[in-house]
């Protein structure tokens, strides 16, 4: 019996660019049934340790707010046949929670998010490497209905 190493994608893109609609549109076309799906969304770092107002002035959108490197040990475990589990992160309070979910290695691996292409390790486990480009304008459209 032989066994194929799993396709990884990567899906990048600025915030509001429409990263996780093209995530979707794969998800659905080939079925998530065949799909590992992680989000880098779920990797961002526990902030419980710093006081509220503190968290508040984390800038999420710099590679350092995430755990990059439990991610990539996620999509190779996936890689390998091993299931995941991943964190589950509470947005409104900045911290990671005590929950996670399973996700079950697949024969193509999907990863979504602004950073993953940043961090070489990532960008190397990547086989198709998908970048989303949008107009500034329409992002900022985009997250301001998205956000409010």
């Amino acid at each position: 019996m032989s066994h194929t190493m799993p396709l990884v994608i990567g899906i990048a893109g600025g915030s509001g660019s429409g990263k996780t609609t093209v995530a979707q549109e794969i998800l659905q076309r080939v079925g998530p049934e065949r799909i590992a799906f992680l989000q880098h969304d779920a990797y961002y770092k526990d902030l419980s340790g710093l006081p509220p107002a503190q968290r508040a002035e984390v800038n999420f959108d710099h590679p350092n707010s995430l755990e990059t490197d439990l991610l990539i040990r996620h999509v190779e475990q996936l890689k390998s046949g091993q299931p995941v589990e991943v964190p589950i992160y509470d947005f409104a309070h900045h911290v990671r929670t005590a929950h996670t979910y399973t996700v079950q290695p697949r024969g193509v691996i999907l990863v979504e998010g602004i950073l993953i292409f940043v961090e070489p390790a990532l960008r190397a486990i990547c086989d198709v490497k998908l970048f989303v480009d949008t107009d500034s304008d329409l992002r900022f459209i985009r997250r301001l209905q998205r956000d409010i």
